[in-house]
């Protein structure tokens, strides 16, 4: 899986360098023997933003970019996507939503987003938000648009800099997302809508429904 993921990423040109960043010897091996670059970090790093902040010590960047290892369908249509709120000289943090599949609603695995008008995530959830207490579409109010969260981030370097200097947060914890934090400490993440979905593999029957659109 890992080499779809990196030769999805070295497929899209938005990017100057593609680095892999692991802290599994194995992994590291793996990479070594197929000539990809890798960089080894601590097996302490709690989540991927840490590890893509100590890639940052090393590799000077305007803008870095989060693509975890369990993405294979990544398209360079997701990186335009992602890059494009830097247009915007305030943007610190980018991620990407798609349209939930109604199996993905109530489905923890599957991260919902929630975004203001101006694109800003509100909140992020494994639960199914937002609610719909009544149930259905009632007195002309339309039905909810539930949003799965695509696990790509970009990041400028300040923004990403700062990351491990806030306190990891109960909300993060409680919903084990490490993007709750920037929102706990003000740092807005904007949310870029694509209409490419992609299958995180988190589990065995995620796997096999990626191998079988990799077979096609």
């Amino acid at each position: 899986m890992l080499a779809w993921v990196y030769e999805a990423a070295t497929a899209c040109p938005q990017l100057d360098r593609v680095v892999i960043a692991t802290d599994s010897e194995e992994v590291a091996n793996l990479c070594l023997q197929n000539n990809w670059p890798v960089h080894l970090t601590s097996p302490d790093l709690p989540s991927g933003t840490d590890r893509v902040h100590a890639i940052a010590q090393q590799i000077p960047a305007h803008i870095y970019v989060n693509i975890q290892g369990d993405e294979p369908l990544l398209k360079p249509e997701h990186l335009t996507a992602l890059l494009r709120p830097f247009a915007q000289p305030h943007v610190e943090v980018s991620t990407l939503k798609v349209l939930c599949t109604p199996d993905s609603i109530a489905n923890p695995n599957a991260v919902k987003v929630v975004t203001a008008a101006d694109g800003r995530a509100l909140y992020f959830s494994r639960a199914t938000i937002p609610f719909d207490r009544d149930g259905q579409a009632r007195d002309n109010i339309a039905p909810p648009q539930y949003w799965k969260h695509i696990g790509l981030y970009a990041y400028r370097k300040a923004a990403l800099q700062r990351f491990p200097t806030l306190p990891s947060s109960v909300l993060e914890q409680t919903e084990r997302l490490e993007q709750l934090r920037f929102l706990e400490n003000n740092v807005d993440i904007y949310v870029e809508p694509t209409t490419f979905d992609t299958i995180g593999v988190d589990t065995e029957e995620d796997l096999h429904r990626v191998e079988a659109l990799l077979r096609r």
